[in-house]
Protein backbone atom coordinates (compact mmCIF):
# COMPACT_ATOMS: atom_id res chain seq x y z
CA UNK A 1 0.00 0.00 0.00
CA UNK A 2 1.33 3.21 -0.97
CA UNK A 3 2.72 5.58 1.95
CA UNK A 4 0.00 8.05 3.38
CA UNK A 5 0.86 11.29 3.41
CA UNK A 6 -0.64 14.81 4.82
CA UNK A 7 -2.95 16.66 2.57
CA UNK A 8 -1.91 19.32 4.34
CA UNK A 9 1.57 19.11 3.76
CA UNK A 10 0.84 18.50 0.38
CA UNK A 11 0.18 21.71 -0.29
CA UNK A 12 -3.20 21.76 -1.17
CA UNK A 13 -5.86 24.94 0.32
CA UNK A 14 -9.08 23.24 0.46
CA UNK A 15 -8.09 22.67 3.64
CA UNK A 16 -8.05 25.97 4.71
CA UNK A 17 -12.09 26.36 5.13
CA UNK A 18 -11.86 23.95 8.10
CA UNK A 19 -9.15 25.54 9.88
CA UNK A 20 -9.63 28.64 10.72
CA UNK A 21 -13.03 29.54 10.01
CA UNK A 22 -14.38 30.73 13.04
CA UNK A 23 -11.60 33.64 13.14
CA UNK A 24 -13.85 35.22 10.06
CA UNK A 25 -16.48 37.78 11.16
CA UNK A 26 -19.98 36.31 11.06
CA UNK A 27 -18.72 33.05 10.71
CA UNK A 28 -19.66 29.68 12.22
CA UNK A 29 -17.84 29.06 15.67
CA UNK A 30 -15.17 26.82 15.35
CA UNK A 31 -16.87 24.20 17.19
CA UNK A 32 -18.86 23.57 14.65
CA UNK A 33 -17.31 21.32 11.98
CA UNK A 34 -18.10 22.04 8.93
CA UNK A 35 -21.11 19.54 7.33
CA UNK A 36 -21.95 18.31 10.90
CA UNK A 37 -25.51 20.57 10.10
CA UNK A 38 -27.74 22.27 7.69
CA UNK A 39 -26.02 25.79 8.52
CA UNK A 40 -22.65 24.57 8.19
CA UNK A 41 -22.95 22.33 4.54
CA UNK A 42 -20.50 22.62 2.29
CA UNK A 43 -20.59 23.03 -1.32
CA UNK A 44 -20.75 20.25 -3.96
CA UNK A 45 -17.34 21.69 -5.12
CA UNK A 46 -15.70 22.02 -1.99
CA UNK A 47 -16.48 18.32 -1.13
CA UNK A 48 -15.06 17.11 -4.46
CA UNK A 49 -11.86 19.27 -4.03
CA UNK A 50 -11.16 18.13 -0.87
CA UNK A 51 -11.34 14.42 -1.84
CA UNK A 52 -9.55 15.30 -4.78
CA UNK A 53 -7.41 16.92 -2.01
CA UNK A 54 -7.30 14.00 0.12
CA UNK A 55 -6.98 11.05 -2.14
CA UNK A 56 -4.25 12.19 -3.77
CA UNK A 57 -2.35 13.44 -0.39
CA UNK A 58 -2.95 9.35 0.41
CA UNK A 59 -1.54 8.09 -2.79
CA UNK A 60 2.15 8.70 -4.37
CA UNK A 61 2.09 7.87 -8.22
CA UNK A 62 2.15 4.36 -8.54
CA UNK A 63 2.19 1.60 -11.15
CA UNK A 64 -1.74 -0.71 -11.73
CA UNK A 65 -1.87 -3.15 -14.03
CA UNK A 66 -5.12 -4.55 -15.84
CA UNK A 67 -7.04 -4.77 -19.29
CA UNK A 68 -8.31 -1.98 -21.23
CA UNK A 69 -11.84 -1.35 -21.78
CA UNK A 70 -14.30 1.01 -23.38
CA UNK A 71 -11.05 3.42 -25.28
CA UNK A 72 -12.02 6.60 -26.67
CA UNK A 73 -9.71 9.13 -28.47
CA UNK A 74 -11.37 12.77 -27.65
CA UNK A 75 -10.90 15.49 -30.44
CA UNK A 76 -8.75 17.29 -28.03
CA UNK A 77 -6.01 14.88 -28.59
CA UNK A 78 -7.02 13.15 -24.86
CA UNK A 79 -7.50 9.03 -24.43
CA UNK A 80 -10.10 7.98 -21.79
CA UNK A 81 -10.80 3.98 -21.16
CA UNK A 82 -11.27 1.82 -18.45
CA UNK A 83 -8.74 -0.26 -16.69
CA UNK A 84 -10.59 -3.49 -15.07
CA UNK A 85 -9.92 -6.49 -13.91
CA UNK A 86 -12.30 -8.85 -12.53
CA UNK A 87 -13.22 -7.72 -9.71
CA UNK A 88 -13.45 -4.29 -10.08
CA UNK A 89 -12.61 -1.18 -12.71
CA UNK A 90 -11.43 2.23 -12.47
CA UNK A 91 -11.61 5.22 -15.13
CA UNK A 92 -8.51 6.03 -16.77
CA UNK A 93 -7.55 9.52 -18.50
CA UNK A 94 -4.26 9.99 -20.67
CA UNK A 95 -3.74 13.38 -21.45
CA UNK A 96 -2.02 14.48 -24.97
CA UNK A 97 1.08 15.90 -23.01
CA UNK A 98 1.88 12.59 -21.24
CA UNK A 99 1.47 11.09 -25.05
CA UNK A 100 5.04 12.09 -26.27
CA UNK A 101 6.37 8.72 -24.29
CA UNK A 102 4.22 6.14 -25.22
CA UNK A 103 4.68 4.49 -28.91
CA UNK A 104 0.53 3.78 -29.48
CA UNK A 105 -2.57 3.98 -28.00
CA UNK A 106 -3.74 0.63 -26.17
CA UNK A 107 -6.50 -1.32 -27.65
CA UNK A 108 -9.33 -2.85 -26.25
CA UNK A 109 -8.26 -6.50 -24.50
CA UNK A 110 -5.18 -5.32 -24.46
CA UNK A 111 -3.15 -6.03 -20.79
CA UNK A 112 -1.46 -3.00 -19.40
CA UNK A 113 0.68 -1.65 -17.13
CA UNK A 114 0.21 2.01 -16.06
CA UNK A 115 1.98 4.63 -14.18
CA UNK A 116 0.26 7.39 -12.53
CA UNK A 117 -1.86 8.90 -10.15
CA UNK A 118 -4.90 8.36 -8.19
CA UNK A 119 -7.01 11.60 -8.17
CA UNK A 120 -10.49 12.66 -8.33
CA UNK A 121 -11.77 14.80 -11.17
CA UNK A 122 -13.76 17.72 -9.39
CA UNK A 123 -16.13 19.11 -11.57
CA UNK A 124 -18.11 15.32 -11.76
CA UNK A 125 -16.84 13.87 -8.27
CA UNK A 126 -15.32 10.90 -10.12
CA UNK A 127 -12.50 9.02 -8.88
CA UNK A 128 -9.93 8.27 -11.78
CA UNK A 129 -6.37 7.28 -12.74
CA UNK A 130 -4.21 9.93 -14.42
CA UNK A 131 -1.62 7.86 -16.34
CA UNK A 132 1.80 9.39 -17.24
CA UNK A 133 3.81 6.29 -18.64
CA UNK A 134 1.77 3.00 -20.21
CA UNK A 135 3.73 -0.16 -21.10
CA UNK A 136 1.60 -3.13 -22.39
CA UNK A 137 2.46 -7.16 -21.68
CA UNK A 138 5.13 -8.51 -23.76
CA UNK A 139 6.03 -5.53 -26.81
CA UNK A 140 2.15 -5.01 -27.47
CA UNK A 141 2.27 -1.01 -27.72
CA UNK A 142 5.68 -0.84 -29.56
CA UNK A 143 4.45 -3.35 -31.88
CA UNK A 144 1.29 -1.95 -32.96
CA UNK A 145 3.12 1.72 -33.52
CA UNK A 146 6.01 -0.27 -35.79
CA UNK A 147 3.20 -1.99 -37.47
CA UNK A 148 1.16 1.47 -37.83
CA UNK A 149 4.14 3.11 -39.33
CA UNK A 150 4.83 0.26 -41.42
CA UNK A 151 1.51 0.13 -42.94
CA UNK A 152 1.47 4.07 -44.27
CA UNK A 153 5.16 3.68 -45.80
CA UNK A 154 4.05 0.60 -47.87
CA UNK A 155 1.31 2.45 -48.96
CA UNK A 156 3.22 5.24 -50.05
CA UNK A 157 5.35 2.53 -51.91
CA UNK A 158 8.79 3.28 -49.49
CA UNK A 159 9.36 0.07 -48.82
CA UNK A 160 9.16 -1.63 -52.18
CA UNK A 161 11.94 -3.76 -53.29
CA UNK A 162 12.34 -1.69 -56.43
CA UNK A 163 13.04 1.73 -54.89
CA UNK A 164 16.52 0.12 -53.77
CA UNK A 165 19.26 1.46 -55.16
CA UNK A 166 22.90 -0.73 -55.51
CA UNK A 167 25.81 0.79 -52.97
CA UNK A 168 28.36 2.07 -55.10
CA UNK A 169 31.52 -0.23 -55.20
CA UNK A 170 34.36 2.62 -54.87
CA UNK A 171 32.96 5.21 -52.60
CA UNK A 172 35.57 8.24 -51.99
CA UNK A 173 33.48 10.04 -49.48
CA UNK A 174 30.96 8.69 -47.36
CA UNK A 175 28.48 10.27 -44.97
CA UNK A 176 27.96 9.00 -41.27
CA UNK A 177 24.82 10.40 -39.27
CA UNK A 178 25.01 9.21 -35.70
CA UNK A 179 26.46 10.79 -32.15
CA UNK A 180 29.88 11.96 -32.44
CA UNK A 181 30.69 10.32 -29.19
CA UNK A 182 28.96 6.59 -29.48
CA UNK A 183 30.33 3.61 -30.30
CA UNK A 184 29.02 3.90 -33.30
CA UNK A 185 31.03 6.08 -35.12
CA UNK A 186 34.44 4.36 -33.43
CA UNK A 187 33.59 1.24 -34.50
CA UNK A 188 32.76 2.87 -38.77
CA UNK A 189 35.98 4.62 -38.72
CA UNK A 190 38.13 1.76 -37.89
CA UNK A 191 36.79 -0.51 -40.39
CA UNK A 192 37.05 1.88 -43.19
CA UNK A 193 40.38 2.62 -41.79
CA UNK A 194 41.77 -0.70 -41.95
CA UNK A 195 39.92 -2.07 -45.13
CA UNK A 196 40.13 1.44 -46.88
CA UNK A 197 42.33 4.22 -45.62
CA UNK A 198 41.97 6.70 -48.63
CA UNK A 199 38.12 7.30 -48.57
CA UNK A 200 36.74 9.97 -46.03
CA UNK A 201 34.37 9.92 -43.71
CA UNK A 202 32.55 12.98 -42.90
CA UNK A 203 30.02 12.88 -39.81
CA UNK A 204 26.89 14.82 -39.13
CA UNK A 205 26.00 14.67 -36.04
CA UNK A 206 22.51 14.16 -34.15
CA UNK A 207 20.99 12.49 -31.32
CA UNK A 208 20.04 9.19 -31.67
CA UNK A 209 17.69 8.83 -28.32
CA UNK A 210 15.81 10.81 -26.34
CA UNK A 211 13.03 12.86 -27.22
CA UNK A 212 15.07 15.05 -29.45
CA UNK A 213 16.81 12.27 -31.38
CA UNK A 214 13.93 12.25 -34.21
CA UNK A 215 13.93 15.88 -35.05
CA UNK A 216 17.59 16.28 -34.93
CA UNK A 217 18.07 13.01 -37.14
CA UNK A 218 15.94 14.77 -39.72
CA UNK A 219 17.95 17.62 -39.22
CA UNK A 220 20.43 15.61 -39.98
CA UNK A 221 19.12 13.84 -43.37
CA UNK A 222 18.23 17.58 -44.57
CA UNK A 223 21.73 19.09 -44.19
CA UNK A 224 23.03 16.18 -46.30
CA UNK A 225 20.10 16.40 -48.85
CA UNK A 226 21.53 20.09 -49.39
CA UNK A 227 24.57 18.88 -49.10
CA UNK A 228 24.71 16.13 -52.01
CA UNK A 229 28.39 15.75 -52.46
CA UNK A 230 28.97 11.98 -50.59
CA UNK A 231 28.93 8.88 -52.46
CA UNK A 232 26.87 6.83 -49.49
CA UNK A 233 25.30 7.27 -46.26
CA UNK A 234 25.73 5.50 -43.29
CA UNK A 235 22.92 5.97 -40.46
CA UNK A 236 22.82 4.49 -37.31
CA UNK A 237 23.52 3.40 -34.01
CA UNK A 238 25.05 0.65 -31.83
CA UNK A 239 23.01 -1.68 -29.09
CA UNK A 240 20.74 -0.18 -26.61
CA UNK A 241 17.04 -1.15 -24.97
CA UNK A 242 13.81 -1.24 -27.48
CA UNK A 243 12.93 2.29 -26.36
CA UNK A 244 17.09 3.70 -27.33
CA UNK A 245 16.29 2.51 -30.38
CA UNK A 246 12.27 3.89 -30.96
CA UNK A 247 14.06 7.30 -32.83
CA UNK A 248 14.73 4.92 -35.61
CA UNK A 249 11.27 3.75 -35.85
CA UNK A 250 10.10 7.58 -35.97
CA UNK A 251 8.04 7.89 -39.62
CA UNK A 252 9.13 11.64 -39.83
CA UNK A 253 13.01 9.72 -39.58
CA UNK A 254 11.93 6.97 -42.10
CA UNK A 255 10.40 9.60 -44.75
CA UNK A 256 13.52 11.92 -44.46
CA UNK A 257 15.75 8.72 -45.11
CA UNK A 258 13.52 7.71 -47.83
CA UNK A 259 13.94 11.32 -49.37
CA UNK A 260 17.48 10.90 -49.17
CA UNK A 261 19.58 11.76 -52.58
CA UNK A 262 22.11 9.24 -52.02
CA UNK A 263 22.49 5.72 -51.22
CA UNK A 264 21.93 4.65 -47.45
CA UNK A 265 22.70 1.39 -45.38
CA UNK A 266 20.73 1.21 -42.21
CA UNK A 267 22.60 0.25 -39.10
CA UNK A 268 21.13 0.39 -35.74
CA UNK A 269 21.16 -1.69 -32.94
CA UNK A 270 22.43 -5.35 -33.20
CA UNK A 271 21.41 -8.35 -35.51
CA UNK A 272 18.39 -9.28 -34.11
CA UNK A 273 16.93 -5.23 -34.45
CA UNK A 274 15.23 -4.57 -37.07
CA UNK A 275 13.16 -0.95 -37.12
CA UNK A 276 11.44 1.01 -39.83
CA UNK A 277 14.81 2.69 -41.49
CA UNK A 278 16.19 -0.64 -41.68
CA UNK A 279 13.05 -1.72 -44.14
CA UNK A 280 13.39 2.12 -45.89
CA UNK A 281 17.19 2.20 -46.51
CA UNK A 282 18.88 0.71 -49.50
CA UNK A 283 20.48 -1.86 -47.92
CA UNK A 284 20.25 -3.03 -44.09
CA UNK A 285 23.03 -4.06 -42.00
CA UNK A 286 23.42 -6.36 -38.56
CA UNK A 287 25.57 -3.71 -36.85
CA UNK A 288 27.33 -0.63 -37.69
CA UNK A 289 30.59 -2.59 -38.17
CA UNK A 290 28.99 -4.71 -40.58
CA UNK A 291 27.81 -1.68 -42.79
CA UNK A 292 31.30 -0.15 -43.21
CA UNK A 293 32.12 -3.85 -44.17
CA UNK A 294 29.75 -3.37 -46.49
CA UNK A 295 30.22 0.06 -47.62
CA UNK A 296 34.10 -0.42 -48.51
CA UNK A 297 35.79 -2.86 -50.63
CA UNK A 298 39.38 -4.23 -48.23
CA UNK A 299 42.18 -3.08 -50.52
CA UNK A 300 43.85 -6.34 -49.67
CA UNK A 301 40.90 -7.93 -51.33
CA UNK A 302 41.18 -5.90 -54.10
CA UNK A 303 44.56 -6.72 -54.88
CA UNK A 304 43.97 -10.73 -54.65
CA UNK A 305 41.11 -10.04 -56.91
CA UNK A 306 43.61 -7.78 -59.26
CA UNK A 307 45.87 -11.02 -59.35
CA UNK A 308 43.18 -12.84 -59.38
CA UNK A 309 41.73 -11.33 -62.43
CA UNK A 310 45.64 -10.87 -64.37
CA UNK A 311 45.87 -15.07 -63.71
CA UNK A 312 42.30 -15.40 -65.44
CA UNK A 313 44.11 -12.97 -68.08
CA UNK A 314 47.22 -14.96 -68.59
CA UNK A 315 45.40 -18.35 -68.73
CA UNK A 316 42.33 -16.99 -71.12
CA UNK A 317 45.08 -15.52 -73.54
CA UNK A 318 47.06 -19.07 -73.41
CA UNK A 319 44.16 -20.81 -74.27
CA UNK A 320 42.72 -18.19 -77.06
CA UNK A 321 46.32 -18.62 -78.71
CA UNK A 322 46.43 -22.42 -78.31
CA UNK A 323 43.06 -22.70 -79.70
CA UNK A 324 44.09 -20.22 -82.57
CA UNK A 325 47.77 -22.34 -83.18
CA UNK A 326 44.96 -25.26 -83.31
CA UNK A 327 43.14 -23.92 -85.58
CA UNK A 328 45.48 -22.17 -88.39
CA UNK A 329 47.39 -25.80 -88.63
CA UNK A 330 43.95 -27.22 -89.03
CA UNK A 331 43.27 -24.80 -91.80
CA UNK A 332 46.81 -25.26 -93.08
CA UNK A 333 46.27 -29.19 -93.60
CA UNK A 334 43.09 -28.34 -95.01
CA UNK A 335 44.19 -25.86 -97.10
CA UNK A 336 47.60 -28.42 -98.52
CA UNK A 337 45.16 -31.10 -99.05
CA UNK A 338 42.30 -28.98 -101.09
CA UNK A 339 45.84 -27.51 -102.96
CA UNK A 340 46.45 -30.43 -104.12
CA UNK A 341 42.81 -31.91 -105.02
CA UNK A 342 42.74 -28.59 -106.75
CA UNK A 343 45.86 -28.96 -109.02
CA UNK A 344 45.03 -33.05 -109.29
CA UNK A 345 41.84 -31.83 -110.84
CA UNK A 346 43.41 -29.19 -113.33
CA UNK A 347 46.13 -32.26 -113.91
CA UNK A 348 43.74 -34.17 -115.09
CA UNK A 349 41.54 -31.61 -117.12
CA UNK A 350 44.82 -30.66 -119.01
CA UNK A 351 45.98 -34.04 -119.50
CA UNK A 352 42.25 -34.69 -121.19
CA UNK A 353 42.76 -31.35 -123.40
CA UNK A 354 46.18 -32.50 -124.83
CA UNK A 355 45.21 -35.71 -125.35
CA UNK A 356 42.36 -33.68 -127.46
CA UNK A 357 44.50 -31.70 -129.02
CA UNK A 358 47.34 -34.23 -129.82
CA UNK A 359 44.49 -36.19 -131.60
CA UNK A 360 43.76 -32.95 -133.47
CA UNK A 361 47.17 -32.11 -134.06
CA UNK A 362 48.58 -32.21 -138.00
CA UNK A 363 51.85 -33.80 -136.46
CA UNK A 364 49.87 -36.41 -135.43
CA UNK A 365 48.49 -36.78 -138.64
CA UNK A 366 52.05 -36.83 -140.16
CA UNK A 367 52.48 -39.51 -137.68
CA UNK A 368 50.12 -41.38 -139.46
CA UNK A 369 52.17 -41.42 -143.19
CA UNK A 370 50.88 -37.85 -144.23
CA UNK A 371 52.81 -34.89 -146.02
CA UNK A 372 51.92 -31.27 -146.12
CA UNK A 373 52.79 -29.58 -149.49
CA UNK A 374 53.86 -25.77 -149.00
CA UNK A 375 55.06 -23.37 -151.73
CA UNK A 376 58.29 -21.50 -151.40
CA UNK A 377 55.83 -18.65 -149.41
CA UNK A 378 55.11 -20.95 -146.68
CA UNK A 379 51.43 -21.36 -147.97
CA UNK A 380 49.50 -24.66 -147.36
CA UNK A 381 48.66 -26.18 -151.41
CA UNK A 382 45.37 -28.23 -149.87
CA UNK A 383 44.25 -28.80 -153.83
CA UNK A 384 45.66 -30.36 -156.95
CA UNK A 385 45.15 -27.57 -158.92
CA UNK A 386 47.48 -25.34 -157.19
CA UNK A 387 50.23 -27.42 -158.32
CA UNK A 388 51.02 -26.02 -162.07
CA UNK A 389 53.51 -27.70 -164.13
CA UNK A 390 57.48 -27.01 -162.91
CA UNK A 391 55.93 -25.10 -159.36
CA UNK A 392 58.52 -25.92 -156.81
CA UNK A 393 57.45 -26.96 -153.73
CA UNK A 394 58.01 -28.26 -150.25
CA UNK A 395 56.89 -31.47 -148.58
CA UNK A 396 56.50 -31.96 -144.82
CA UNK A 397 57.07 -35.31 -143.67
CA UNK A 398 56.66 -36.89 -140.14
CA UNK A 399 60.58 -36.11 -139.91
CA UNK A 400 61.71 -33.54 -141.92
CA UNK A 401 61.02 -31.29 -144.95
CA UNK A 402 61.65 -32.69 -148.96
CA UNK A 403 62.18 -30.36 -151.85
CA UNK A 404 59.78 -31.16 -154.88
CA UNK A 405 58.45 -30.25 -158.36
CA UNK A 406 54.86 -30.82 -159.98
CA UNK A 407 55.29 -32.48 -163.32
CA UNK A 408 52.36 -33.52 -164.06
CA UNK A 409 48.68 -32.41 -162.04
CA UNK A 410 45.97 -34.66 -161.70
CA UNK A 411 42.84 -32.76 -160.00
CA UNK A 412 39.74 -35.20 -160.19
CA UNK A 413 36.94 -33.44 -162.06
CA UNK A 414 34.63 -34.15 -158.92
CA UNK A 415 36.84 -31.91 -156.94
Amino acid sequence: MPRRRDPRAAGHGDYELFAGAADAPGMIPAEAAPGESAETAVAVATLTQTAKAVVEGAFSPLWVRGEVSDFKAHRNGHWYFTLRDDAAQIRCVVWSRDQRGMPAAPDDGMQVSALGQLTVYAARGEMQFTIRRLEAAGDGLWRKAFEQTRARLEADGLLAPERKRPIPKYPRRIAVITSPTGAALHDIAAVVRRRAPGVEIVVIPAAVQGESAPAELVAALDRLARWRDADLLIIGRGGGAREDLWAFNDERVARALADCPIPAISAVGHEVDVTICDLVADLRAPTPSAAAEAAVRSVQELAAQVRSLGNRLRRGVTSRLEVADLRLHRAGRGLAALSRRGVERRRSRVQGLAGRLDALSPLATLERGYAVARDDGGRVLASARQFAPGLDFRLTLRDGDVRARATDPMPRDDA
